[in-house]
């Protein structure tokens, strides 16, 4: 049985109860633990045992059906009828307590249904066929996904394919994850009796994956308790340290937090906001935290401001009045509402300082958002049709239109995944990343990444195993390395390799210094694993020039008015019909030709040399010297594929320069014969189209004093 003995000595709250909107309790679950939940009477339909649950629901649901609850409630009842908890008390009184949680986080009531019975199939003799027949296909599915997270131990052998399961589970249906998380509350609550190795275990594994999983989910009113009871159980004097703390702060007879509160409601009174401004307390992990980070602590550093507004214009409104009559502590502003958080979460925070240097953190939201904020995907209600027909994918599986992008992607990588320690080690990865950022692709799609991804992250994220033709990147315009790291709002172009066959780009090593997430580590381990010989050799890029086929010097095709004088086409630009382009007289009567866009010419001028008039003559049967400059990333047979190209197009090589690589990129000089000048175009094309090459331009050399 999943439920453990109770435990006195959960940490309980220590500051006033926080104001809610009228007609709105608050959602404090520590006071729900071990409330009396059975009576011998019933009222009506409804049994007394489940009073404490009609109230919370009705609370969010005015016109909920409660018959599914009463005859749920019958059945686990007399399903658990004999069993005892550890301490004593009934058995029922768990699954209670989990639904009167989950309808305190305002779940719908399939979700409560599923949540009296979550352990009638585990732990008695109700099959789930039963279940089915008397509740139907969601309640079943939910209690079948709960039951099978609850059949492998949490033992350490155990806990990847545990956890595996569980991922798998939430995918399909996050309300069963919802139920877990709830299960794991009331059991976190009761652990007083077991020993203290055990409680250190069971706190252990909730801190890494249950909290970050409640993190993820946007269930702030699960995730906070439960970070207090595994700081109270793991850390018993810095949370003892803490706890005194609060008691001292919570005594004193003033507070600068209520009496900043009391500002800020004249503020927007005289703004004409509409606003209620209430005073949030800190739990006791998010003191420790302040603690920490500030040293000594002030009074306004025991809470925050919570702000609550009707529409999403006002957050704005309040925000301008704020930082108008307040001081506004820049560094702190943070706008969720525009970019909100991987966990559905959106507010406006900041910070506000009074001339007494008294600070108070500020959050902005509306009242849905902060249901959203306080439940997650609990406040969702039911992803599915009204009628209880189930949404398929592509695949033909169930598909959750709340679930959210983090869990895609974790359920994609964890097929993946070629063993259960490698999936274990990556998802404890995975959920230490608390921060996710979007970056935007050229055709106006996001990809959703953790904080410090990069470009290979990226890569893997929209290609999936077809990034491993990826060969360099474009952050916000500009060449940018596969390792690059990405920041929140940067567009990504990734560039890849076109090339079909075995010479195909290959994932490379260091990839997995530069890879953050699960989908890019485990795909370049896999192909490494299948390829122990490892990528091919980086072809050697070289240093001196190259010397390609002989070929006499273009002649130079272009008419200037200045008779007998000896015609140059200018090295530094290489004009070529039917670039614009103008001359100037050198020494030894020469004149040069240079295009009009040639840096050159600013230096020919500024030196005072005579411009001449010019002009292009027949181009058609003309040949012409022309440098191009290819840029590229570095790969096997790139030069050989280069040179293959040119040659196809009827170019004959005149010289050919290739830099060392820099950055992952090499730059190639080619100083090349065309047979005409039409050839131009085509042969850049052609160029362009070679896997690896991201541009081809025209030379820019600086003109020399030789012309």
């Amino acid at each position: 049985m999943s439920a453990e003995a109770t435990n006195p000595a959960s940490p309980g709250p220590i500051m006033p109860g926080v104001h809610r909107r009228r007609g709105r309790p608050r959602i404090d679950l520590r006071r729900l633990g071990r409330a009396a939940l059975l009576g011998p009477t019933t009222r009506g339909r409804l049994p007394d045992a489940i009073g404490h649950v009609v109230e919370a629901h009705r609370a969010h649901y005015q016109d909920a059906e409660l018959d599914p609850l009463r005859r749920a409630y019958v059945l686990a009842e007399s399903s658990h009828r004999g069993q005892m908890r550890k301490s004593g008390e009934p058995y029922i009184t768990h699954p209670l307590a989990v639904t009167l949680i989950l309808a305190e986080l305002g779940a719908e009531t399939t979700t409560l249904t599923a949540s009296l019975l979550h352990d009638t199939v585990e732990d008695t003799d109700v099959t789930l066929d039963q279940v089915r027949t008397e509740f139907g296909e969601e309640v079943a599915y939910l209690v079948d996904g709960v039951t099978k997270l609850e059949k492998v131990d949490y033992g350490a052998a155990a806990e990847p394919e545990t956890f595996r399961k569980m991922l798998v589970a939430t995918g399909n249906d996050v309300r069963v994850m919802s139920i877990k998380l709830a299960d794991r509350l009331h059991n976190m609550r009761t652990l007083g009796v077991m020993r203290q190795e055990k409680q250190e275990r069971i706190a252990k594994v909730t801190r890494d994956v249950l909290i970050p999983l409640a993190e993820r989910l946007g269930v702030q009113a699960l995730k906070t308790e439960l970070e207090d009871l595994v700081f109270a159980i793991l850390h018993p004097e810095e949370y003892a340290r803490t706890h005194t703390l609060m008691a001292t702060n919570a005594a004193r007879e003033d507070d600068p937090l209520a009496a900043i509160a009391e500002e800020v409601r004249g503020v927007l009174r005289e703004a004409g906001l509409s606003a209620e401004v209430l005073i949030r307390p800190r739990h006791f992990v998010s003191v420790h935290r302040v603690s920490r980070k500030r040293g000594e602590l002030r009074g306004a550093d025991f809470g925050r401001l919570l702000v609550l507004v009707s529409e999403d214009a006002d957050c704005y409104g309040v925000l301008g009045e704020l930082h108008t009559c307040f001081t506004p502590v820049v560094s702190e502003f943070k706008d969720f509402i525009a970019v909100p958080k991987f966990n559905l979460y959106q507010s406006l925070h900041t910070a506000v300082a009074r001339g007494d240097g008294e600070v108070a953190e500020v959050l902005i939201r509306t009242h849905q958002m902060h249901k959203v904020a306080e439940a997650g995907v609990v406040a969702l209600g039911n992803p599915y049709t009204p009628s209880g027909e189930e949404h398929l994918d592509t695949d033909g599986e169930r598909a959750d239109p709340t679930r959210p992008g983090w869990l895609s992607r974790l359920l994609d990588w964890q097929q993946s995944a070629p063993d259960a320690d490698i999936f274990w080690s990556t998802l404890r990865e995975d959920l230490a990343q608390d921060r996710e950022i979007t970056v935007f692709r050229p055709d106006g799609g996001t990809i959703g990444l953790p904080a410090g991804a990069s470009c290979v992250d990226a890569a893997y994220a929209q290609y999936g195993e077809d990034a491993h033709a990826c060969i360099g990147a474009r952050v916000n315009g500009r060449l940018a390395t596969l390792g690059t790291v990405l920041s929140d709002g940067d567009t990504v172009q990734l560039l890849m390799d076109r090339m079909e066959g075995a010479a195909a780009s290959e994932p490379s090593r260091d990839w997995l210094d530069h890879a953050r997430t699960p989908a890019a580590r485990i795909a370049i381990r896999r192909w490494l694993t299948a390829h122990p010989e490892g990528p091919r050799a980086t072809e050697a890029a070289p240093r001196a020039p190259y010397s390609g086929p002989s070929a006499r010097p273009a002649a130079a095709n272009a008419v200037v008015e200045q008779p007998g004088a000896t015609v140059r086409l200018a090295g530094c630009c290489t004009p070529v019909p039917p670039d614009e382009i103008t001359a100037f007289a050198v020494r030894g009567g020469a004149v040069t030709v240079h295009r009009v866009a040639c840096s050159g010419v600013a230096r020919m001028k500024s030196a005072g040399r005579t411009e001449v008039s010019v002009r292009w003559a027949d181009a058609e049967t003309a040949e012409y010297r022309v440098t191009l400059v290819a840029e590229s990333f570095s790969r096997p047979h790139l030069l050989a594929d280069l040179t293959e190209a040119i040659a196809l197009e009827g170019v004959a090589i005149i010289s050919a320069t290739v830099e060392p690589p820099a950055q992952g990129g090499v730059r190639h000089t080619y100083t090349l014969n065309l047979p005409d000048a039409a050839h131009l175009p085509g042969l850049m094309r052609a160029m362009r189209n070679v896997p690896g090459v991201y541009d081809v331009g025209r030379a820019q050399h600086a003109a020399t004093g030789a012309l």
